[in-house]
């Protein structure tokens, strides 16, 4: 018999719910969580050191300068606080048993985590939304030389713009899409040489297509930028031999696929055309990856992200949102994955509803309504000198485009995009908000290509 008698034995601890990822999607996961009624144990799970930020101005104010690390905190620690996490930055999962729904961690900086479910490093968990996002590509070596960046995280967004803190420098930006166009215009804007490499025919093509595109490359030329497009076909392989550091070549040089290089610090660029670019400093801008690779059990699909059904589930009792999610969008009826600031707060609010939904079917208490699809109106935008782009729907993938200048020294234009008969996506430069808000919900269900036609040029006032 124990001090406390025969009674009974004490109520079993209710195990925590973990979100691993505390960016925009993650945060919003836990807000949703407490604000839907879980009130049991909530972990955050950060891999980086800094509170949860937003991610946008990190091309844009952040480099330019007009913008402190500060005002892109998405919560102060005050506001986080009511929340009652159990918040664990500097903190990396390394592994996921979906059958268990048990989280392996590698414990940094942060706050002691929970005792309970805790064991080893490992945190047993009634539920888990993961909301990792990505990471940025990169070339092999790039990682050894001084002068190359990449841009993803505040930290490298803070590196680089200390770099671009004087002007003059010669900045080659090795990629044409929306990051490699944003950090251009920034440079220039702050007396940069910038020279924009990427093997489509004309900026940011793969997402809104070659006119869209071709306005940008107008734009960009205007504003000094030397664009070497639609020629790049890769980036030569010096001879050498591979160190583990980039390659040696033998001469006290050392450099990496595709870098001219004097000791650690990159001298420029060479394409496989032989061209060189001499380069201060290198953007590596070539897309991202979703950050899956710690999810190894065979059980979860992680092609291209981790694979959902249109509920934002991976497994019973396993979400995901944001970046790193590809799901069944039930309205265009295809697994999707976005990279937009808009869709990780739709999604990681979404995937919260409906963890909680499930786990009150399995017994927990929680007043939780049904579990919905999930199907949202993809959004994107981009800034760019003056030039302020916005995206309803889908524009990547089109086969078919139409786009309307209204007025190119402005750099006014609308473009619609569809696929088999459907128009799929709208995208506005320099519409008025009114406009633009017409134009979303032309397409905010599929609709055939000739009535979203006419709708638009009712909405823009160019039939």
């Amino acid at each position: 018999m124990s001090e406390h008698g025969m009674g009974a034995p004490p109520a079993e601890a209710p195990r925590p719910i973990a979100v691993v990822g505390a960016s925009a999607a993650g945060l919003a996961a836990a807000e949703t969580l407490r604000r839907s009624g879980w009130d049991g144990p909530l972990v955050l799970i950060g891999d980086e050191p800094h509170l949860p930020y937003d991610r946008p101005p990190l091309s844009k104010q952040l480099l330019l300068g007009a913008w402190e690390p500060d005002r892109l905190l998405l919560r102060t620690t005050d506001q986080l606080d009511p929340l009652g996490l159990d918040l664990r930055l500097g903190t990396r999962a390394t592994g996921l048993d979906a059958a268990t729904r048990t989280l392996t961690l590698v414990d940094g900086v942060g706050i002691p985590p929970l005792e309970q479910g805790r064991e080893r490093g490992s945190l047993a968990c009634a539920g888990v939304i993961i909301a990792t996002g990505v990471t940025a590509r990169t070339l092999p070596g790039a990682e050894h030389l001084a002068g190359v960046h990449t841009l993803r995280t505040l930290d490298d967004a803070l590196a680089l713009r200390a770099r671009l803190a004087d002007g003059g420098r010669r900045l080659v930006i090795v990629g044409n899409g929306v990051l490699g166009c944003e950090a251009a215009a920034v440079a220039r804007g702050l007396g940069h040489e910038v020279t924009l490499v990427g093997r489509a025919t004309v900026p940011m093509a793969g997402t809104v297509g070659a006119e869209i595109g071709g306005l940008l490359a107008e734009e960009h030329r205007a504003r000094s930028v030397r664009l070497r497009t639609g020629v790049v076909d890769g980036f030569e392989t010096v001879n050498g031999f591979e160190t583990g550091n980039g390659f040696e070549t033998g001469n006290g040089f050392k450099t990496a696929n595709g870098f001219e290089t004097a000791g650690d610090r990159v001298t420029g660029v060479r394409l496989a055309d032989g061209t060189r670019l001499p380069a201060d400093l290198v953007l590596l801008a070539i897309g991202s990856e979703p950050a899956v690779r710690w999810l190894t059990d065979p059980s979860l699909d992680t092609v291209d992200g981790l694979r959902c059904d249109a509920y934002c589930a991976a497994a019973p009792g396993i979400y995901a949102a944001g970046d790193v999610a590809r799901w069944d969008h039930p309205v265009h009826g295809r697994p999707l994955r976005f990279e937009h600031r808009m869709n990780a707060t739709e999604q990681g609010m979404a995937a919260a509803r409906n963890l909680l939904a499930e786990l009150a079917g399995e017994g927990i208490d929680i007043p939780a309504p049904d579990r919905r699809p999930f199907a949202p109106v993809p959004y994107f935008w981009s800034d760019q000198y003056d030039i302020k782009m916005q995206a309803y729907g889908l524009t990547a993938g089109a086969d078919r485009t139409e786009t309307t200048v209204l007025d190119r020294d402005a750099r006014r234009a609308v473009a619609l995009y569809g696929r088999d008969g459907t128009a799929t996506g709208v995208l506005a430069i320099g519409l008025p908000p009114r406009q633009v808000r017409a134009l979303r919900a032309v397409i905010a269900t599929p609709v055939p290509w000739e009535e979203a036609r006419d709708r638009i040029r009712t909405a823009t006032g160019s039939g």
